[in-house]
């Protein structure tokens, strides 16, 4: 699996990509880092248990500060570095030390015959540690791990109020969206000219009637909507039922890619044989 990994990142490096549209600064804020660990929680009644996840650093699992550069070509993938020390692909915090700007991002392999500073950094990257198109800046890079937390409350008082329950919404792990954009690259590097914008793919009728708890199928989460648009129709030409979901966390756009609603589990089974088959193969099956 690194190994393949390591090809995909080496072709999305090595290749000059033509996207259209400006720096992209339209990034999800699930990906933006909040302190050292971010929790998610959720509450019940007034004085029950509260428990969730948060991300704690691991530096055991990989730590490395050193220079990065973007050399200022726009990228695929959304928020990932690519450095020569890498494993496997992993989960990480990346801080630009030069202005204390942090994001969470996914970290790849990268070939140590690629000249220039350690770390390459995607254009999302670069845009949320605001760094300049071939600027060399200090970065320093810690992979996260989830850790469960849960509490118990102090019991309530008669002058205070139950405190409200909080929505947590849960997003995707963006070495997920990252590791299904590389794989495209492989099709699409030795196009000489980008291809025409596609249509926006018609939504999927919301009313299909289905009795899994999951009917959908989640390709990938972008933060340029142009490649969510390519990706879908992509799958509409082998014959899926692709559709769009927009949507904003902290006032940031970005673009998932599904499909379905199917409606038993053999059809699920065979559509993600399909998106496997198409490049996709961190597709999984979603609610919606």
């Amino acid at each position: 699996m690194a190994s393949k990994t390591t090809l995909k990142v080496a072709i999305v490096l090595g290749s000059a990509l033509f996207l259209s549209g400006c720096d992209d600064t339209n990034l999800p804020g699930f990906l933006k880092n909040t302190g050292k660990g971010t929790a998610s929680a959720s509450s019940g009644k007034s004085g029950g248990n509260r428990s969730g996840e948060r991300d704690v650093e691991a530096p055991e699992i990989f730590q490395v500060a050193e220079k990065g550069l973007w050399d200022g070509r726009p990228s695929l993938g959304g928020i990932w570095v690519a450095h020569p020390d890498a494993k496997d692909p992993e989960r990480v915090i990346i801080r630009n030390l030069d202005n204390d700007k942090s994001v969470v991002g996914a970290l790849f392999r990268r070939e140590r015959e690629i000249p220039g500073p350690s770390f390459q950094v995607s254009s999302d990257a670069a845009a949320a540690l605001g760094m300049l198109a071939g600027a060399p800046a200090e970065l320093s890079v810690t992979a996260l791990r989830k850790e469960v937390i849960e509490e118990t409350p102090e019991p309530d008082t008669d002058d205070l109020e139950a405190p409200a329950e909080i929505e947590q919404s849960s997003l995707d792990d963006p070495i997920a969206a990252a590791s299904a954009a590389l794989a495209r690259t492989e099709a699409t590097s030795a196009k000489s000219a980008p291809p025409p914008k596609p249509a926006a793919p018609k939504p999927a009728q919301a009313t299909q009637a289905s009795a899994l708890s999951k009917p959908f199928v989640q390709v990938g989460i972008f933060s340029f909507e142009a490649n969510a648009e390519q990706t879908a129709a992509e799958l509409q030409k082998a014959g899926l039922a692709a559709t769009i979901k927009p949507g904003k966390s902290d006032g940031k756009s970005f673009w998932r890619v599904l499909i379905g609603p199917v409606g038993t589990e053999a059809e699920r089974a065979e559509t993600l044989k399909k998106a496997s088959a198409m490049g996709f193969t961190d597709a999984y099956s979603v609610s919606n």
